[in-house]
């Protein structure tokens, strides 16, 4: 697993087996993930979604604790994936990184708790599955608007976003900063060393 330039943010580049049949490649490998966050993933939840082309879903982010490390992998149809540094106080607050997921070179994402999480659909039936922390709860789940002209995320200019009526009505990050909405990196660095053990 590469770190990427945001703490906690890690692109898993499997090597891919190809022949006439199809391909293989293990996209998820205990160890290496272990190895790489300094503890074992905690699955309590998997998801899969399917998106048009141009649906973009989030900025997404849970309450710290437990907030929801995500594992994300596209399985069919290629998409945009944007982690968010959106942890008050942290070095690379208001950062973003963008890496491309797709059914050929089998890449995955993983952010830890505390990171935001968006991601663009660049084909139909964009098939995104994500291995989850912790479940889903509505009353600790949170939004921020996607289309912020401060993160400034460049989202491909020839892709027409379409977001649900609750991402784009979601705060700016400075709103949702003023509002207290946005977890701490000292509490996401407390909490991953609990982790850890």
């Amino acid at each position: 697993m590469r770190q990427l330039a945001i703490e906690g943010a890690w692109v898993h580049e499997p090597k891919v087996f190809p022949d006439s049949r199809g391909s293989f490649h293990e996209w998820f490998k205990e160890a290496d993930f272990a190895e790489a966050a300094g503890h074992p993933l905690r699955l309590a939840q998997a998801n899969c979604s399917v998106s048009s082309r141009g649906t973009l879903r989030g900025i997404h982010f849970a309450d710290v604790p437990p907030s929801q490390a995500k594992y994300v992998k596209c399985v069919r149809g290629a998409i945009l994936d944007v982690v968010v540094d959106i942890r008050v106080g942290s070095p690379t607050y208001k950062q973003w990184e963008a890496v491309r997921l797709d059914d050929v070179d089998h890449h995955s994402v993983y952010l830890a708790e505390g990171l935001g999480h968006a991601f663009l659909a660049l084909s139909d039936d964009a098939t995104v599955v994500y291995l989850c922390s912790a479940g889903y709860a509505p009353d600790r789940e949170h939004g921020i608007n996607p289309l912020d002209p401060e993160l400034a995320i460049e989202w491909p200019a020839d892709v027409t976003p379409l977001l649900s009526d609750k991402d784009a009505a979601a705060p700016t990050l400075a709103e949702a900063e003023a509002q207290q909405l946005l977890p701490s990196y000292a509490d996401c660095r407390a909490f991953t060393e609990e982790l850890r053990g």
